[in-house]
């Protein structure tokens, strides 16, 4: 997924120079310095494709040094993990997924929402809870299920990210065709508009006060269809 994120700055005409907290350690350097009892866990993928577990001290031994240096080269850093790090002392701006994530999600769900997070690893997962936590109101809940990004399958990640929550997609469409849009239309203010609109209706949905169907009716489509929940999922290959 980072690699799509710096390939979108350079097409913009951003220069995106790339560094990793592992550079120049091999596996054996790495697992030599395993998760502390008391520790966070981390995971990443190294050049060879493999994926190694690692704890956090050994990132935040290395990190500081890293941000200093790169911050010589670049105009802002964005810290390409997740997980939950301190205060780093920085001169760039910095952008730390870990509190937009967490924030974003907050200014989402209302007073009583729900928000799921999927951890790359079973031990991650309290620490995901807390973190959460910290910043959604007092009640919202988060639910976390597991599924590695680098040994996962597509099947692993349905299954873990299968819910009876209800399910509401968007589409912006124009009353004329427009030449070149294809995939749907681009409009910056109607994009925006839409938007605006997911969000506010999740907020109200969240609060109780907003329904996307008819209980009643959903009743009745249940009676003569099924749940249909045999479709979530990855589904079976074609037969030939």
């Amino acid at each position: 997924m980072a690699h799509n994120v710096w390939a979108t700055c350079a097409a913009k005409g951003a220069t995106v120079v790339e560094r990793g907290v592992l550079d120049g350690l091999t596996r054996a350097q790495i697992e030599a310095r395993p998760v502390a009892p008391d520790g966070h866990a981390l995971t990443t993928r190294l050049a060879d494709g493999t994926s190694v577990v690692l704890g956090e001290s050994l990132v935040m031994e290395r990190l500081p040094g890293l941000l200093a240096d790169l911050e010589r080269e670049v105009d802002a850093v964005l810290l390409a993990c997740t997980g939950a790090f301190p205060e780093l002392e920085h001169t760039k701006p910095l952008f730390v997924p870990d509190r937009m994530i967490a924030f974003g999600a907050a200014a989402l769900l209302g007073d009583t929402g729900s928000v799921g997070v999927v951890c790359p690893l079973p031990e991650q997962r309290r620490d995901t809870e807390a973190k959460f936590g910290r910043r959604l109101p007092t009640g919202a809940r988060v639910l976390t299920d597991v599924c590695s990004p680098y040994t996962g399958t597509p099947d692993d990640l349905a299954e873990s990210t299968a819910t009876s929550a209800p399910v509401v997609g968007v589409a912006i469409v124009t009353e004329e065709a427009v030449a070149g849009s294809a995939i749907g239309a681009t409009d910056l203010r109607s994009v925006e508009s839409a938007v605006r609109f997911v969000i506010e209706a999740a907020k109200d949905y969240g609060r109780g006060i907003a329904r996307f169907v008819d209980a009643d009716e959903v009743r009745r489509l249940q009676e003569l269809y099924g749940s249909m929940s045999h479709l979530r999922g990855a589904g079976e290959p074609a037969s030939s």
